[in-house]
């Protein structure tokens, strides 16, 4: 039998099937009155949906058309950008649905964003602050077996440091394929690199001119601020005080840089929709002030932003910050990580664009970077953070009422800075990888009930600072890109994706795995002759042992 790569597929009659399944289980959240989301497809929170899948949210009752568009429905993946595509609206009006013109990327955080405009055929409209929610794109199954494929430095003169701090993998311009920013604090700048878009995984010289941003850029995270269909980028200056919102032009450039005040020394930023009005909104914190920012996008597809208001968050030290609806109430929260009490705090959404801390837990000390996904399955956000002081990383488990439990402690290199997770092994859970300033990435795999084993140790030649867990060769597995910084180096790794063979009787989902038993030989064994009798069955796809297989390839 022949062994091949598996290559990435159209939905299935199988994944058709447990989408519409999903889409008809009912939403239990707290809405506020008015115009009822009571299923969205696909589930908050799920980690495999397909690449290629749709979007659908149903409500209690009929909406009006011109109501819902492109700007009051619409999703962002991560590393594939805004999913232009159809809106569509169906079930006798009460089931709108987007259909993205392109795949996402496998492996991607996606969030989906409705507007309180969109209203009912009966006046009544979305609570206030919209809804929004966050699912993952499946990654293929994987070996863990990675290569090297490159290497180099984000350095113009061998002897200037960048200080390349952080990275992003987006789709810079559009071509499906993965590119690269690396934000860097010493150059104050964006430099970023094009995926070479032919399946090697490999990238092409800097893109000039590079973007300035200010002093220490730090924090980042990518959007579309003005809903052109280009990655926009949000960066921290922690020694300038200031926040960079810079608009994509889609090939890999971007326009000079909106610079908003912000407070003192911004350690963590968030993207997603605050006040309700269907574009993305900016969080960050200010560590020198012990508090938060909330900048605001005014719309009108021009990326500007008003001034900053501030609040509380409810600890000693904010620093570092995540959002994810931690309540299942349709409104994104904030978890911001507090290094000087060494907790985490919850607050939530209110829908009015203020917040309420609802719940704090200790993550041991020197909390500095936080990341969300479901770790045990439970349809829970849970909480990755990791703890410069103590050389640690923690899980705190969401318990979907917007608290947290009490944290798992897992060992990290001296001086861990950075928290990352990706389904590595393409087995349907979130893995994990810790950054350490003064040591090396430790990768953690996931035993899909958030217990988290020791896997593998990658050498930073100097200091790691990040990790990007994307697929760069689009072969349906996630890659690795680190990025170390005061060596000032991107190392590329492959990851060989899963040989399985053509095709395994009783394989339905094509993982290597047989998922169709012989029912009638198996009662056999368990209440007739005994397990002498198996080798009688002719093939597991022979469902009433005739010696004639009932269920074939269709392919």
């Amino acid at each position: 039998m022949s062994m091949k790569k598996r290559p990435l597929l159209p939905i299935t009659v199988f994944s058709l099937c447990i989408t519409t399944a999903l889409l008809l289980c009912p939403l239990l959240s707290a809405q506020a009155g008015g115009l009822q989301v009571v299923g969205i497809s696909p589930v908050s929170n799920v980690l495999t949906a397909p690449v290629d899948t749709s979007i659908s949210v149903n409500f209690d009752e009929a909406v009006i058309p011109a109501t819902v568009t492109s700007s009051s429905f619409w999703a962002f993946g991560r590393w594939s950008g805004p999913a232009e595509g159809v809106i569509s609206i169906v079930n006798g009006g009460q089931t709108i649905r987007l259909t993205p013109n392109n795949p996402f990327s496998a492996g991607e955080q996606v969030m989906v964003i409705l507007s309180e405009s969109i209203t009912a055929l009966t006046g009544s409209s979305i609570q206030s602050g919209g809804y929004s929610f966050l699912f993952w794109t499946k990654a293929e199954p994987a070996t863990l077996e990675f290569t090297e494929i490159a290497n180099w430095s984000t350095r113009t003169n061998p002897n200037v440091s960048t200080r390349s701090y952080g990275g992003i993998g987006s789709d810079l311009d559009n071509d499906g394929h993965l590119d690269i920013a690396v934000i860097n604090e010493d150059t104050a700048d964006v430099r970023c690199y094009l995926n070479q878009g032919n399946g090697s995984g490999l990238f092409s010289q800097m893109v000039t001119p590079v973007s300035s941003v200010n002093l220490q850029a730090s924090p980042n995270e990518p959007a579309d601020f003005n809903r052109d269909g280009n990655v926009d980028l949000v960066v921290c200056n922690i020694a300038m005080d200031t926040v960079s919102v810079l608009l994509g032009n889609g090939d890999g450039t971007f326009q000079p840089q909106q610079q908003i005040n912000v407070g003192l020394s911004p350690r963590g930023v968030a993207v997603f929709d605050v006040d309700g009005d269907g574009d993305m909104d900016v969080v960050n914190t200010n560590y020198g002030n012990g508090n938060l920012s909330i900048l605001i996008n005014i719309g009108n597809a021009s990326g500007v932003f008003s001034g900053p208001s501030f609040f509380e968050g409810g600890g000693s030290g904010e620093r570092s910050l995540a959002t994810g609806d931690m309540n299942g109430d349709g409104l994104l929260d904030l978890v911001i990580g507090m290094i000087n009490s060494g907790e985490i705090v919850i607050n939530l959404n209110n829908g009015d664009g203020t917040f309420t801390e609802s719940d704090s837990e200790p993550a041991v000390s020197g909390t500095w970077m936080l990341a969300l996904g479901d770790l045990n399955g439970d349809g829970n956000l849970d909480v990755t953070s990791v703890n410069a002081s103590q050389d640690n990383g923690t899980v705190n488990f969401g318990n979907g009422d917007g608290t947290i439990s009490s944290p798992d402690v897992y060992p990290a290199d001296n001086f861990p800075l950075a928290t990352d997770v990706g389904d590595m092994d393409g087995d349907g859970d979130l893995d994990w990888i810790i950054s350490s300033y003064l040591g090396d990435w430790y990768f953690y795999v996931n035993d899909g009930n958030g217990n988290f084993t020791f896997q593998e140790e990658f050498l930073a030649p100097i200091a790691a600072s990040c990790a990007v867990m994307m697929d760069v060769d689009n072969d349906g597995d996630l890659d690795l890109t680190l990025i170390d910084e005061l060596a000032d180096v991107v190392i590329i790794y492959q990851q060989e994706g899963l040989v399985l063979p053509d095709f395994i009787r009783g394989d339905a989902a094509w993982d290597g795995e047989v998922d169709i038993a012989d029912a009638v030989m198996m009662l056999t064994v368990l209440f007739g002759s005994g397990c002498q009798t198996i080798c009688d069955c002719p093939d597991a796809l022979d469902a009433n042992d005739d010696s004639a297989n009932d269920i074939s390839d269709p392919i």
